[in-house]
C-alpha cells in the first residue's frame, strides 16, 4: 500500500459528513487535501482545523466552470492530483406517484453527472503518476428504502460507473473504487430539508438495531475505508461495503 504523505487529494463535499471525515484523517497522514463545498463557512471551518495541508474552494460540483476551477486549484496546492473523492451528493425523497421530475433530475445531476466530468477533468492528472477514484455509494443499493428511489437510483449508477471507469482507466495506471457506506449521520437530510436536526438523530438511532454490529457508524470509519481504497495498488473496480452488517438483513423476528 502507498503511503498518503505528501499526496494531492481532491474531495468533493469537504465540509461536512464523510467529506469533512475524509479530510482530516487523510490530512492527519500528510495529504494535501483540496476541499470544495458550496458553503464557505463550512469548509474554511474544515481548513482552519487542519491548516496548511488543506484548501477550500468554494464551488457547486453541477456547474462545469466550477469544477474546473477546483481541479486547477488542486494541481496548484498539491503539484498534480494523486487521488479524487466524489463524496458530494444530494438527495430527494417521495413516493413514487409524488416525485417532480425537475427535482429527480437535479439529484442525477448532482449525484451522477457532476462526478462523472469531474473525474473526466481529472484523468490527465491522475494518469501522471497512477492515482485513483472513490466514489461514495450507499447500503440504498443493497436494502430498499420505501421513499428514496430517485437516491438510491443515482447510488446504483455510481456503483455502476465506477466499475466500468476501473475498466476503462486501468490502462492509464488510473485505480477506480467505491465505497458503500451504511447508515453514517451526514447533513444530507438536514440540506434536503426532510427532517430537523433532533429527528434526523432520532431516525439514525433506530437503524442501530438493523446492523449486525448493533450500532451505526461514523464518519472517521468511512474516511478509513477510502485511505485504503486510494492506498491499495492492486484493488480496483472494487465497491467496498462499509456498513456495520446493514445490508445483511439483520431482523429480531
Amino acid at each position: 500500500m502507498q503511503d498518503v504523505a505528501g499526496l494531492s487529494v481532491v474531495i468533493t463535499g469537504g465540509g461536512s459528513g464523510l467529506g469533512r471525515g475524509a479530510a482530516l484523517r487523510l490530512a492527519g497522514k500528510g495529504a494535501r487535501v483540496t476541499i470544495g463545498g458550496r458553503r464557505r463557512d463550512k469548509i474554511d471551518a474544515v481548513a482552519a482545523q487542519i491548516g496548511p495541508n488543506c484548501r477550500a474552494i468554494v464551488c457547486d460540483v453541477t456547474k462545469d466552470e466550477d469544477r474546473r476551477r477546483l481541479i486547477d486549484a488542486a494541481v496548484e496546492h498539491g503539484g498534480g492530483i494523486g487521488a479524487l473523492i466524489n463524496n458530494a451528493g444530494n438527495m430527494v425523497r417521495g413516493a413514487i406517484d409524488k416525485l417532480d421530475a425537475k427535482e429527480v433530475l437535479g439529484v442525477f445531476d448532482s449525484n451522477v453527472v457532476a462526478p462523472m466530468m469531474l473525474t473526466g477533468l481529472a484523468v490527465p492528472h491522475l494518469a501522471k503518476r497512477g492515482g485513483a477514484v472513490v466514489f461514495i455509494g450507499s447500503v440504498h443499493t443493497r436494502r430498499s428504502f420505501p421513499g428514496a428511489s430517485p437516491y438510491a437510483a443515482t447510488k446504483g449508477a455510481v456503483e455502476v460507473l465506477a466499475r466500468v471507469l476501473a475498466a476503462e482507466l486501468g490502462p492509464k495506471g488510473i485505480r477506480v473504487n467505491c465505497v458503500i457506506p451504511g447508515a453514517v449521520p451526514t447533513e444530507i437530510n438536514l440540506r434536503a430539508g426532510l427532517f430537523t436536526e433532533a429527528e434526523h438523530r432520532a431516525r439514525m438511532e433506530a437503524l442501530a438495531p438493523m446492523h449486525a454490529l448493533g450500532r451505526i457508524g461514523t464518519d472517521e470509519e468511512i474516511a478509513e475505508a477510502i485511505e485504503y481504497l486510494i492506498t491499495a495498488e492492486w484493488t480496483t473496480g472494487a465497491s467496498l461495503v462499509v456498513d456495520g452488517g446493514l445490508s445483511l438483513g439483520v431482523s429480531n423476528l
